[in-house]
């Protein structure tokens, strides 16, 4: 079969033949309907060799959904043929996280050496797949494939990280969505869908602030050194009660910091390795600092119940397999608006 893989420290992904998988006992074969792409990846490729957890090469691709191609020994509960979605951040199954379907909180993964599908096993943007447990699957029911897809990390990742500042998130509040990507534009809608909250945009262009106000945002600002000020200005001063970050760069997170009121949230979602000093004095009274990762299994069953009320409109630009290369070019020179998705089989 095809598959994207980075194959090799400094390269770019490539598409190649590789073995046709077949799945063991307790695992699930899919045949993928749509793989996304993600900043995440490009991080992980820009990793030097001595930083890389996992062995190359590597299929791409932790964004997933299929139909059951074949069951391993001692599956139930799926069919061949049902249409699913991959939960991503694969655990133990039996830590006291995973037990609470946190697995993206595992405790014994680093220990046992799993990985999710894409960021250390075999991935999504390949023709077929390899799910390790049936547990890690859930019923598409009847949603698109190619707008579910971004859902299992551009959408579970922000809403795992907005239900962490419900109960700041209350009329005449703000919030602040720095980064209106992949996961900043789904982050609004969710915004929108689950809160009273205000919600102001950030980004660098004005092509990605419009696809901001398109998907709900109240406000759209430039995301420049005068943008902690912007914010402040349009909530009188106070500041937001809850700033997300979704790059996570130096100065994104040192805004951030600037712009959150007292008793605020600042998230950092982002990969930019930038860091927040916390200290007397170093943010507002109060002010909460998080990095959280990914979000539950309950919680991609929640945000797919979303999207089939109509809450939630990825805007996506799709691709073939062979133009997996291409796409990952265009994310990484910022030209993707909204998420690229891979059709392996289309």
């Amino acid at each position: 079969m095809k598959a994207l893989q980075y194959r090799a420290v400094g390269t770019a992904p490539e598409v190649v033949t590789v073995a046709d998988p077949e799945p063991g006992p307790g695992q699930v074969l899919l045949k993928v309907t749509a793989a996304g792409v993600c900043h995440s990846d490009i991080a992980v490729m820009s990793w030097p060799a001595e930083q890389l957890p996992f062995p190359l090469p590597l299929t791409l691709g932790h964004e997933g959904v299929g139909t059951v191609a074949a069951l391993g020994e001692g599956v139930t509960g799926f069919e061949v043929g049902d249409p699913v979605a991959v939960y991503g951040p694969w655990g133990c199954g039996s830590c006291r996280m995973c037990a609470q379907g946190k697995e993206n909180y595992c405790l014994r993964a680093a220990e046992l050496g799993i990985r999710p599908p894409g960021l250390g096993a075999p991935g999504a943007i390949a023709e077929h797949m390899i799910v390790d447990s049936a547990r890690h699957l859930v019923p598409l029911g009847g949603l698109d494939p190619v707008q579910a897809v971004p859902l299992t990390d551009a959408g579970l990742t922000p809403y795992h990280a907005i239900k962490l500042s419900l109960p700041k998130l209350l009329p005449g509040s703000t919030a602040v969505v720095i980064g209106t990507g992949g996961l900043g534009h789904v982050a609004i809608q969710l915004l929108r869908a689950m809160t009273a909250a205000r919600v102001v945009a950030l980004d660098v262009t004005e092509e990605k602030l419009a696809l901001a106000r398109d998907v709900g945002a109240h406000e759209a600002v430039l995301s420049d050194a005068s943008a902690a000020q912007a914010v402040r200005r349009l909530t009188g001063g106070r500041g937001a009660e809850v700033v997300l970050d979704f790059v996570g760069a130096p100065p994104t997170v040192a805004s951030a910091g600037a712009m959150v009121a007292v008793e605020g949230d600042v998230t950092i979602v982002g990969l930019g390795g930038g860091t927040l000093p916390v200290g007397f004095g170093a943010v507002p009274y109060e002010a909460k600092v998080c990095s959280p990762y990914w979000g539950t299994r309950a919680e991609l069953i929640e945000v797919l119940d979303l999207a089939r009320a109509g809450a939630v409109d990825v805007h996506v630009e799709t691709y073939s397999l062979d133009e997996a290369p291409r796409a990952y070019e265009r994310l990484h020179e910022g030209k993707i608006n909204g998420r690229a998705v891979i059709l392996p089989n289309g």
